[in-house]
Parts: C-alpha cells; sequence; structure tokens
C-alpha cells in the first residue's frame, strides 16, 4: 500500500515525481478515452487525468462513471500544467473508486434553506471546510491567549437555576420534578471561582431563546468569557482588544489563502492590528449618531441600525463604555461619577457585523444588587448563593464574553452567521 500525501503536498512535488492521494471527486467529465477528475481533500484540489490506455480497464471505468462525492484512492505522476489547479495535475497509473456516491443532492447555486436542511453535506464544500479551519484556529487562539496570561480553565454547569441576560431568553428544561434552564452564561459561576482562582476563562456552548429571525442571530452559539479579580473596567476593555487582536493575528498569518477563498481581503483586516482601537462612552456614540442624522434618546440600548451607522465612522472595532444604567442587566453598577451610566461595555465591529464582544465591571454591593433583582422580577431565593459572595471578602472584578461566531463572520466577511458553526440552531432549526 502506497503512503498517500495530502493534496497540499502533492502540488509541492516536481515534474514526474510519483505521488498517492486519496479524497473525494470534486468535479468530474469525460471524452472519449480520458477522464478529467478534481479529487479534493482537507487541504485543497487537484486535477486527474485517468487515460484509458494507461490505466486497467476497471480502473479507467471507475475514473469515467464515479459521481462527485465518491471517494477515491489514485496513484501516478505529477506533470506540471498551468491550466490546472494549482498548476501541476496527476497522470493516473492507478484509480481505485472506494465508494461510489449516488447523485449528489447539492448543486450551484442553492437557497440557503436547501443547503440548512443538507447540511451534513454542505459541510463538504471548499466554503464550509475554509470556515471550520479558521474556527479552529479561532478557538485555539483563544486557549493560548488566556493561558499566556496566566488564566485558569474553568467549567461551569450547563443547567443553571436563573437568569443572566435577562428571563425571556431563558430555555426551560425538565429537570426531574423540577424545571431548570440551559445556560446563558457562565458568568455568574465564574465570579464564584474568581475568589479562588483569581483569573479564569473558558469557551463554551450558550443557549438564548431568542425570537428572532436575523442573519446575525442562533438559539445554541459559543462564548469564550473570562474573569477577573482585581481587574476594574478600563483593564477589562484593554484586555479585550488584546484578545481579539490576538486572535486576528492568528488567523492572518494561518489561513490568508482560505479567507482569499470565502472573498475576504487580508489586506484591510491586518492593517486594523498595527492601530489603536479607539475607546468612547455611549454619550459620546449618540453625539456621533446625531451629527450622521440618526437621533437616539439616552437610555436606549444601540440597536444593529445603530450600531451599523455609528461605525461608518471608524475602520477598526471600537469599545463603547458606559450605557445607561436603566437598560443594563442587574449585576452592572452605577459609575459613582455618573450613577445614570453602568461600568459596562460593548465591542462593536465595523462593517455592519455589530456587537462581538460584551461585558462589565461587576456590582459588589449585595444591597444594590438585591434591589435590581427585584426590579426584574426573579426570585431572590435562586440568588443567595451568587450574593453570597458579597458577604465573604468581595473584591473588584471584571469579566466579558467574546461571541465566537459574531467574531468568525467579521473576519470571514460572512453574510450570514449560521455559516460560522457546523450545524446551526435557531428560532425555526432544530436539524439536521
Amino acid at each position: 500500500m502506497p503512503g498517500y500525501d495530502k493534496i497540499s503536498q502533492a502540488l509541492q512535488k516536481s515534474e514526474n515525481d510519483d505521488v498517492a492521494i486519496r479524497g473525494w471527486i470534486y468535479r468530474t467529465r469525460s471524452s472519449g478515452g480520458l477522464a478529467f477528475v478534481v479529487v479534493r481533500d482537507e487541504s485543497g484540489i487537484m486535477q486527474v487525468i485517468a487515460e484509458q490506455s494507461s490505466l486497467p480497464d476497471e480502473d479507467f471505468e471507475g475514473a469515467k462513471n464515479a459521481l462527485i462525492e465518491s471517494s477515491v484512492q489514485v496513484e501516478g505522476t505529477i506533470h506540471e500544467d498551468e491550466r490546472a489547479p494549482g498548476g501541476r495535475e496527476i497522470h493516473a497509473t492507478r484509480f481505485h473508486v472506494v465508494d461510489y456516491a449516488e447523485d449528489f443532492p447539492i448543486t450551484e447555486d442553492q437557497s440557503m434553506e436547501h443547503l440548512l436542511d443538507n447540511r451534513h453535506l454542505w459541510l463538504r464544500s471548499r466554503k464550509m471546510t475554509a470556515i471550520m479551519k479558521i474556527r479552529h484556529t479561532m478557538t485555539g487562539a483563544i486557549h493560548a491567549f488566556f493561558r499566556s496570561h496566566d488564566f485558569y480553565e474553568f467549567h461551569p454547569p450547563i443547567l443553571q437555576p436563573g437568569q443572566c441576560e435577562g428571563g425571556a431568553t431563558l430555555f426551560e428544561v425538565d429537570y426531574y420534578d423540577d424545571v431548570t434552564y440551559l445556560s446563558q452564561s457562565w458568568q455568574l459561576y465564574a465570579e464564584a471561582a474568581v475568589f479562588a482562582l483569581e483569573r479564569v476563562y473558558d469557551m463554551a456552548p450558550t443557549f438564548r431563546a431568542e425570537k428572532s429571525k436575523t442573519s446575525r442571530h442562533l438559539s445554541e452559539f459559543w462564548m469564550a468569557e473570562m474573569e477577573a479579580a482585581w481587574m476594574d473596567l478600563h483593564e477589562v476593555t484593554e484586555m479585550a482588544k488584546e484578545e481579539i487582536k490576538f486572535i486576528l493575528g492568528r488567523i492572518l498569518d494561518e489561513h490568508e489563502g482560505d479567507l482569499e477563498a470565502l472573498g475576504r481581503d487580508p489586506a484591510p483586516l491586518r492593517a486594523m492590528l498595527d492601530r489603536e482601537w479607539p475607546t468612547i462612552k455611549y454619550r459620546r456614540a449618540l453625539e456621533i449618531l446625531h451629527e450622521r442624522g440618526v437621533d437616539i434618546a439616552f437610555g436606549k440600548d444601540l440597536r444593529t441600525i445603530e450600531e451599523k451607522e455609528l461605525m461608518e465612522e471608524f475602520d477598526t472595532p471600537v469599545v463603547v463604555t458606559h450605557y445607561p444604567r436603566e437598560a443594563m442587566a442587574f449585576y452592572k453598577p452605577a459609575d459613582p461619577e455618573q450613577p445614570d451610566e453602568a461600568l459596562c461595555f460593548d465591542m462593536i465591529a465595523p462593517e455592519g457585523y455589530g456587537e462581538i464582544v460584551g461585558g462589565s465591571q461587576r456590582s459588589t454591593d449585595a444591597d444594590e444588587l438585591i434591589q435590581a433583582l427585584r426590579e426584574e422580577g426573579e426570585e431572590l431565593d435562586r440568588y443567595q448563593w451568587y450574593l453570597d459572595l458579597r458577604r465573604y471578602g468581595s473584591v473588584p472584578h471584571s469579566g466579558y464574553g467574546v461571541g465566537v461566531e459574531r467574531v468568525l463572520a467579521w473576519i470571514c466577511g460572512l453574510d450570514n452567521i449560521k455559516d460560522t458553526i457546523p450545524f446551526p440552531r435557531t428560532m425555526t432549526r432544530k436539524g439536521p
């Protein structure tokens, strides 16, 4: 049995070198005694020339008749040809069909819904393969970043008794003779952890029952979250900038070709790495919007349309701090110098991609938390353990969450966040 090369390795070989590859048929056509078969594997595509006079009859019949997505093993010699993908092709001396595929249900110009219905097969596309490779690098970069900054990985429960980001988006789960909820965030449990480990991070699935059918929302997504003792709002926003730059740099270093294959020009992204990413207050954001003809009353959160308009003024991500306290979650404290503002932030990506990071300094005042929970109609009994964190040696602490899919959509230049995750779950889709 020959030693098989990845197609990316085969494309580096020289004229007349022997080679063996294996993969799946990406394109195929035949004419008389010739079959032109483009084979793909995870590393790329390569053209194979199968000539009847050079192959056993069974092999040539396989090369001529196998449909796309049939799995194959090919041996042959390298020939340089500038017309072939990558400038090289294989002249086959063996062409073995491992499994003959049926007619593939995905052809060109299919609707998004058809591709989602057949997601288990669409994952094979070059587009989805490129995105999943970039996603792999992104998640690895997140681990590398936090571990290089002396953070401990900490695993929270997925089943949680209360809300962190608003009760309206909770997924309720039957729990024996009771009910519980799928995690909206690890945050409350991370706050418990910082009193032991001081700096913690995690990357885990997150669930929000948002009744939204937009191209920016998923019901199940991944959050990379951090929490740190002794850290204030300024420090946490600067760390968020550093992390996103670190992720972006890793992806640009390892996936420039994949980004180009997705139609994303890496040059503007690379230019962002050397620029300062601004931090502005919410009130300044309102002033910028007013100057652009968009008037928003203080107290309103910025919607997608306002974020997009705001980012017309910037060509890098921007951190917006000090949103109105009245519009924020119960754990975000008021700024002592400006009580109608909260010590919180969002990072907004350019080009209309909106919020990609959200975080805050955390309230350390138990009475303030109790009042906020009551205003939100929450049952205090569910949060007594959380309030204990303020009763036994509390310290200033802060944290944030990175929306993995939102960052990926921005870096890859994708139109729809559903393409950032292998099997998207939304308000209208729970399968395949």
